[in-house]
Parts: C-alpha cells; sequence; structure tokens
C-alpha cells in the first residue's frame, strides 16, 4: 500500500451496496475503544474474505483534514469477515445506536478502501492451505459425497457430514474429508457441559442470536467411527482425526465411545493423529484418552484469566482449572497441545491477560498457539462477561511478538498440525508438498 495515513473508511447504503467516504480514514477497535491502527499492519483483503453491513451501527473515521475522529453520517459501518489462517489485529469501530440489533456469529475485523482495493489489519499466521478457498471445487466436493456415502451407507456420521456439514454449511474440515485430504472431523457429542455466550450450534430461546449450525442428534458408536476413519488415516495426505467439531457439544462427554474408538483405530492403523477439539473440562477423561493412543489435544478458551473465562463458558460441573490440568496431562504422555485462543483486539492483548497467558504457557509446557478470530458481536460479549474496561493494551501484534521472543519453541497457527509437523517438520510448506 502505497503511503497514506490508513486507507479510507467504507458505508452501507443497507441495500447491499458498500462505498468508501474519502473524507475519513478508517479507524480499528480495540475494546470498547476506537483507535488509529499502524500502517503496517494493513493487508489486502485475502481471497476468501467477505464484507458485512453493519445495521444500526455508525463508523468511526478520522476526518482526512483535521485528523480528529468522528462519525460516518452516510450509511451504517461496515466490517470484514478474514478467512481462516489469518487473525486480525483490530476490530471495526462503530457506535451503535439505540434498538440496533445484536450481530450474528461473525468475526468483524475493521476494513478500509484503498487504491482500488479492500485492505483489513491482520497477519497470515498459518502457512497451511487445507482451509483456503481457492482450494474448493464444489462439484469435487459433491463427487466425493456420493462416492463416500455409497461406500458408507448406513453410517450415520458419513451421512451427518455429508448432508449437514459438507453441503449445507460448506464445512471446511467436512468438505476436505469428501475430498479425502487432510483433517477428519468426527463429531460424537450431542451434549455440552458449558452455555458459552457464543455457541455456535445452541442458542437459547431467549437470545437475540440465532447458532450458526444445528447440532448433532445421535450418540455415534464405536463402530460406526471406526468405519470411516481408519480408511482416512491410511490414505489421506497429512491425515488427522479430530474428535469435538462446532455441530455438537462437548466431546469428553462421550469419552467412553472415543477411547473405543481410538484402540480399534489403532488395532487396524498406525498412522496419522488422532486429535481432540475440546473444552479441556475432564482431566480424567484426557488422561484415559491419552493411554488409549490419544495423539493431540486442543482445549479452547476465550482468556487464559478465569475470570474472563468463567462468565463466557458458564460451565456446569468443572472448573477453569480443569482445563490446564488437562493441557498438562497431554504434555506427560508427550502429546501436542495447542489451545483455539480466541482473538478480541482490546482483550486478549491486554497487560493483565498478557501476564496470565505466559503463566499458563509455562505451568502447562504449552506446544501452539491457535490464533482465531472470535466470531462474535463485540458489545454484546463485553456486556455478556460484565467488562466495561479492558485495561491497558499493547496490541495484538505486540502481544505476539513478545510471545514469541519469550517462548521460541512455541508455535503460532490456526490449526491442529498433522503428525508430520508434530514429528519436527513444522514448517514444511503444504503449498508445494
Amino acid at each position: 500500500m502505497t503511503r497514506q495515513k490508513s486507507p479510507y473508511i467504507l458505508y452501507s447504503d443497507g441495500k447491499g451496496n458498500i462505498f468508501e467516504d474519502t473524507s475519513l480514514y478508517v479507524t480499528g477497535r480495540s475494546g470498547w475503544d476506537a483507535v488509529t491502527v499502524p500502517h503496517d499492519e494493513w493487508i489486502e483483503l485475502p481471497n476468501g474474505g467477505q464484507l458485512y453491513e453493519l445495521p444500526g451501527r455508525r463508523g468511526i473515521g478520522i476526518d482526512a483534514k483535521t485528523g480528529e475522529m468522528r462519525l460516518c453520517e452516510k450509511g451504517w459501518a461496515v466490517a470484514a469477515f478474514v478467512p481462516p489462517a489469518y487473525t486480525g489485529f483490530h476490530l471495526a469501530a462503530y457506535e451503535t445506536l439505540k434498538n440496533a440489533p445484536t450481530l450474528p456469529l461473525f468475526c468483524y475485523t475493521a476494513v478500509g478502501w484503498h487504491d482500488k482495493k479492500f485492505y483489513v489489519p491482520a497477519v497470515r499466521i498459518e502457512q497451511d492451505i487445507r482451509q483456503d478457498c481457492e482450494g474448493y471445487d464444489q462439484q469435487e466436493v459433491k463427487q466425493g459425497v456420493r462416492k463416500l456415502l455409497k461406500a458408507y451407507p448406513h453410517n450415520r456420521l458419513v451421512n451427518h457430514l455429508a448432508n449437514n456439514c459438507a453441503l449445507t454449511y460448506q464445512c471446511p474440515a467436512a468438505r476436505n474429508y469428501f475430498l479425502q485430504r487432510w483433517e477428519c472431523p468426527v463429531p460424537v457429542s450431542p451434549a455440552c457441559n458449558a452455555n458459552c455466550v457464543g455457541c455456535i450450534s445452541l442458542q437459547p430461546d431467549e437470545e437475540p442470536i440465532v447458532s450458526s449450525q444445528n447440532r448433532l442428534t445421535f450418540l455415534p458408536t464405536p463402530e460406526e467411527i471406526v468405519e470411516y476413519t481408519v480408511p482416512h488415516l491410511e490414505t489421506a495426505p497429512y491425515p488427522i482425526i479430530s474428535f469435538g467439531q462446532g455441530c455438537e457439544g462437548e466431546p469428553l462427554l462421550m469419552w467412553e465411545t472415543i477411547r473405543d474408538a481410538i484402540i480399534e483405530i489403532r488395532k487396524h492403523t498406525s498412522k496419522g493423529s488422532i486429535n481432540i477439539n475440546t473444552n479441556g473440562s475432564r482431566p480424567d477423561a484426557v488422561k484415559i484418552l491419552c493411554e488409549a493412543g490419544l495423539n493431540s489435544i486442543r482445549v479452547s478458551t476465550n482468556s487464559a484469566r478465569r475470570e474472563i473465562y468463567m462468565p463466557y463458558y458458564r460451565p456446569n460441573n468443572y472448573e477453569f482449572e480443569d482445563i490446564l490440568e488437562s493441557l498438562k496431562i497431554v504434555n506427560s504422555f508427550g502429546g501436542w497441545t495447542s489451545i483455539n485462543y480466541f482473538v478480541f483486539p482490546g482483550m486478549t492483548d491486554s497487560i493483565a491477560e498478557y501476564e496470565a497467558l505466559r503463566k499458563l504457557i509455562k505451568e502447562t509446557g504449552l506446544k501452539m498457539i491457535q490464533w482465531r478470530n472470535f466470531n462474535i458481536d463485540p458489545d454484546w460479549y463485553l456486556g455478556k462477561i460484565g467488562v466495561s474496561d479492558t485495561g491497558e493494551c499493547m496490541g495484538v501484534r505486540q502481544l505476539m511478538n513478545l510471545i514469541r521472543e519469550e517462548f521460541p519453541q512455541l508455535k503460532f497457527g490456526y490449526f491442529n498440525p498433522p503428525m508430520e509437523r508434530i514429528r519436527g517438520r513444522f514448517e514444511m510448506d503444504f503449498a508445494h508438498d
């Protein structure tokens, strides 16, 4: 981008049309505040990115003549969805008007317009191309669906992944399974022991938003799991199978099923990685799964601080300390440990959070941070967890730099690594392998 203070702000006319306002430079949001975005944080909106109109919200910009912050009164604010593998540094900055609707469960990254291109403050944090949009041909996905439904005509999980996940929601992981490559999803649990504010598969009727997808409605058997995962591990490039998906509750509640499946899978193949995406609420179950042959764990969290975690997850019968214990257990077995870290600029990069994250890394021996964009209405989230002041913040990029400097062995990314990366080729080039 040529030298300019910032890209121009964007606004929507409420009819699906987006315009730039050349009297205003776009700002970013950190916590509750609108801030200037450093010039070198802007990158061109990646392929697969999308733009959202934010109804009932006026964008906050910097007047190109006076340098003062003011509202863009021409239309509704605009935000960007940045695709998987990219982490945003700033949210879209806006003022919310009275009676504005709560935003659905997407990420809302700042976005601007410069030299006939859209720009966002973000970084590609993950080299793996597994969810890059140009890697999908929906006709090939449909062919794969037909092929695998024919191969497993009575398997309820394969049918669920086909008709619910790959074809209806176009879930990247499910689509990759039907393209017979990389990470294969294994949803197992209709139930959950948390009540996450931003749950994507189940929202209470009284909430102002709806879940973005329907939850699994049956209990898979170990036999159903083994039937389709063993061939995947045997034949797919860089194979992983992952228990715990967005279309289910908490997989650790079905630990017996997972244990039995892992034991049976390893009777048939030693290839690939067996992973679980989880809230980490049952360290006792995690230990049993490690004994059965679990290779890696990814524990989701919005914070390394108990006081921020608890009001968001609203857990039933477990504590924040349990998720730390689960990470420690997997490390004690020599397994791979990641956190699925929900990045909220102005919270994640606060001084208090930075210190808590450092402590978590040291105490658990964490091996990887997956820097995930937080899919939630920012105002709604902060209100729900009762945060009115996010404290002093350093910026998400600075946070990443400091963590990388202090913990050089800690890996950064967006996806669960296959066994080839876990065993030492972490920096391998997926585009050419």
